[in-house]
């Protein structure tokens, strides 16, 4: 049932492809997508049929949709200098923390903290309040919220703080 609700998420997201942006159509399916991302790991684990391939299609989901949500949004919304050399901080900070992770335990290391958590509900809410509010005031408060979570998780691999095996995935 679990890797069926992650199917649709990729169903939506190809669907996203030939939906005009912000358009009602569109902003169901995104939403669509956005619900199955947040019930299939739970219903995975109720279930107990949570399953090293079922992470993987769901990781591959959700790399689809952000693809889809990219090529779709690029385009048609200005992005200012300063917020691309922002997000392009924090991806560096993300690379980091997973080289850093790598090296120290010679596997990936990516924490579920709840401000990584945090993080994305507010990058699946910003696309939603584009039509509303100016982007450079939602994506400066996005990225400060990114920005912390990134710092918070590079501190917890590098401490090695973050082991209590709830709010980590280590994949081999």
């Amino acid at each position: 049932m679990a890797n069926m609700i992650t199917g649709f998420r990729i169903i939506c997201s190809i669907a996203l492809l030939f939906c005009p942006v912000f358009s009602p159509l569109f902003y169901a399916l995104y939403i669509m997508a956005g619900v199955s991302d947040m019930t299939d790991g739970t219903i995975a684990r109720k279930t107990g049929t949570a399953s090293e391939f079922g992470s993987k299609f769901d990781t591959a989901a959700d790399f689809v949709l952000v693809a889809v949500c990219l090529i779709r949004l690029l385009p048609v919304i200005h992005i200012p200098d300063w917020l691309i050399i922002w997000i392009i901080v924090i991806a560096a900070i993300r690379a980091i923390n997973l080289i850093s992770g790598y090296v120290m335990r010679k596997k990936i290391v990516v924490y579920h903290t709840v401000m990584n958590k945090v993080t994305g509900i507010l990058l699946f809410v910003l696309p939603l309040t584009l039509p509303f509010i100016d982007l450079k005031y939602s994506g400066a408060f996005v990225s400060a919220v990114a920005t912390f979570a990134a710092v918070q998780e590079g501190h917890l691999i590098r401490t090695g703080t973050g082991n209590d095996g709830h709010e980590n995935r280590k994949f081999q």
